[in-house]
């Protein structure tokens, strides 16, 4: 008999849901169901009143981010509207106060150094290709050898976010790295088994590099460095966005880069490039001098 979990993975599988979309769902339902101290499977016989309840301690004793609330309010609807047909108006209930919070950019110098001071020679390069590609950090440790065209010279990022494949440009001397990289400190499997299809592999060869242990290395990175940022991998990205429109690249086309569907999304960098800050001050000097 199928459990209401399989029941749920098979309808997100129909859905065409990404895997790490399938991972958040799933993770937010095995927490519902870790906090009344059930198994996941028998989460049918729970109530509206003890979901209501669930969020108002989500969001009023235990602080969480709008990101977190979001994931939670989305995975364990579909579970209950989509795999259950409940509907509830509990979960229109939940509705996340929106901000609009300017992303952390380093500067090139900045970027430079903390790629430098990585010691891991795997994890150095994986987190190059996710800076100079413009990456998603599940898009980085999801590439393949096939994947790079030296003779374009594009990276194919394969089913980005919403499932949507892009090229971006691959910067001759990340070429030039990776090259060494792959000669010298590439994993490779044991018993002299062929080497898998994944450019940045685990330590046994056997599967890809794991995000959470790429981003456990650049924290420590960070938490070593002089840097007073709040920096995450996820603001290599950011930056190579702002460095672009910096450099004079149209915001269309770093839109592509980006892999962004709305422009929206990507014109957030325009109010943090120093290009814009400096002819907003220089406008405002001039305008305020009189007074």
């Amino acid at each position: 008999m199928q459990t209401l979990t399989d029941r749920m993975s098979e309808d997100m599988r129909l859905r065409g849901f990404a895997r790490t979309t399938q991972l958040a769902y799933r993770g937010a339902v095995v927490r519902l169901a870790a906090h009344f101290a059930r198994l996941p499977d028998t989460l049918d016989t729970l109530t509206e009143a003890e979901l209501r309840a669930f969020f108002v301690e989500l969001v009023t004793t235990r602080h969480v981010s709008r990101s977190t609330l979001i994931v939670y309010r989305t995975g364990i609807r579909f579970l209950y509207e989509v795999t259950l047909q409940r509907t509830w108006p509990v979960f229109d209930l939940v509705r996340p106060a929106k901000r609009h919070v300017l992303p952390v950019v380093l500067s090139p110098e900045e970027v430079r150094a903390l790629l430098a001071s990585v010691q891991d020679l795997r994890a150095r390069m994986a987190l190059i290709a996710i800076y100079s590609c413009g990456l998603r950090v599940s898009e980085g440790v999801s590439l393949h050898t096939r994947d790079i065209d030296s003779v374009r010279m594009l990276v194919h990022v394969r089913a980005g976010k919403g499932g949507r494949d892009r090229y971006v440009p691959l910067p001759q001397r990340t070429l030039e790295l990776l090259r060494v990289y792959w000669r010298t400190a590439a994993p490779r499997p044991r018993f002299g088994l062929p080497r898998g299809p994944w450019l940045f592999a685990n330590r046994a060869a056997t599967g890809p590099l794991q995000a959470t242990s790429l981003q456990k290395t650049f924290a420590a990175v960070v938490r070593r460095s002089a840097l007073t940022k709040h920096a995450s991998i996820h603001t290599l990205r950011h930056s190579y966005a702002t460095h672009l429109l910096e450099c004079g690249v149209h915001l269309r086309a770093i839109q592509e880069l980006l892999g962004h569907k709305s422009p929206a999304t990507t014109a957030v960098y325009t109010h943090i490039t120093p290009q814009v800050t400096s002819v907003l001050q220089r406008t405002l000097n001039a305008l305020m001098a009189p007074l």
